[in-house]
């Protein structure tokens, strides 16, 4: 693994597993783990009673129930399953524009969202992205995984770099979709810089059946830049350059456009029982992600 990601640094991971992914429900079919189940079957924790069926469990009857009231009902435990846990880090041209790159703070996202879902036994899947989503690392689980996880994003980052390609967030979630993962929390962390626009973005995002939590990777440089006068502006996905002349009115509409572009995704996560939060590139990546885990607990 290329050291300089540092992927695997002992005090971050040490400060990662102080934290929690808490589910208000998981779907069924997982396996055991530390978040309750839409399911109701032959868990630990007494839920709730309904009328027998026949093919019911025996076992499950409540025949103390029968005695005093003369019915038959079967008793419901809360399973106890696995949140399967979706990392999308962009790897995309834009992430590697300033000398250290905004890719290596969202593959640290990552590696501190996978320590996190492996040390509780959830699953955790990798799909990297930039014009397209990589599916070579698939969900896996144990706390012994985590080593190689790092190991894939720490190879699929130095290809990325050295190849340097555009975003598709669209065509990357259009991607995720048709391989009919189990419903679980995805976490997308992307400067969410696309070419294709907002619009493209918000059609697919919106039809994820995820839980998501976007994490914006930015800077106060992207809303408020230091440029004055004629200059020639560089499209850092595209590569495209345009000459524009820049004053204090051409400024605000910057910045109400790039406010209206991330109330979008702050809306949409919100509308999907989601989160958001804008990571300062330059800030420390634990201190910020554990003021998004009040108390230690995200509740996915």
């Amino acid at each position: 693994m290329n050291d300089h990601f540092n992927l695997l640094d002992p005090h971050f991971l040490q400060q990662a597993r102080a934290l929690r992914i808490v589910a208000r429900r998981v779907a069924p079919a997982g396996r055991w783990a530390e978040h309750r189940s839409r399911d109701r079957g032959q868990g630990l924790e007494f839920r709730d009673y309904r009328p027998y069926s026949a093919g019911d469990d025996l076992k499950s009857i409540d025949w103390n129930v029968y005695r005093r009231l003369g019915r038959l009902v079967v008793r419901l435990f809360e399973e106890m399953e696995d949140l399967p846990i979706y990392l999308m880090p962009d790897l995309s041209r834009s992430m590697w524009q300033e000398d250290v790159p905004r890719a290596i703070t969202a593959m640290k996202v990552a590696i501190a969202f996978a320590s996190i879902g492996l040390d509780q036994h959830d699953r955790v899947g990798l799909f990297p992205f930039g014009e397209d989503l990589n599916t070579t690392v698939r969900p896996t689980s144990g706390r012994g995984r985590l080593s190689l996880i790092a190991e894939a994003m720490s190879r699929l980052g130095e290809t990325a770099r050295k190849q340097q390609v555009g975003t598709d967030l669209a065509a990357s979630m259009s991607k995720l979709r048709g391989l009919g993962l189990r419903e679980g929390l995805l976490v997308v962390i992307s400067d969410f810089f696309d070419s294709h626009g907002i619009e493209a973005m918000m059609a697919e995002l919106k039809q994820t059946r995820h839980r998501p939590l976007l994490v914006g990777i930015c800077r106060t440089e992207d809303r408020e830049p230091a440029l004055r006068g004629d200059v020639r502006v560089r499209d850092c996905e595209t590569g495209d350059a345009r000459d524009v002349s820049i004053d204090s009115s051409v400024l605000k509409n910057y910045a109400d456009a790039y406010d209206q572009h991330f109330d979008q995704l702050r809306e949409f996560s919100k509308s999907r029982h989601g989160g958001f939060m804008a990571m300062q590139h330059d800030g420390d990546v634990m201190k910020q992600l554990a003021a998004l885990f009040e108390g230690g607990r995200y509740v996915a």
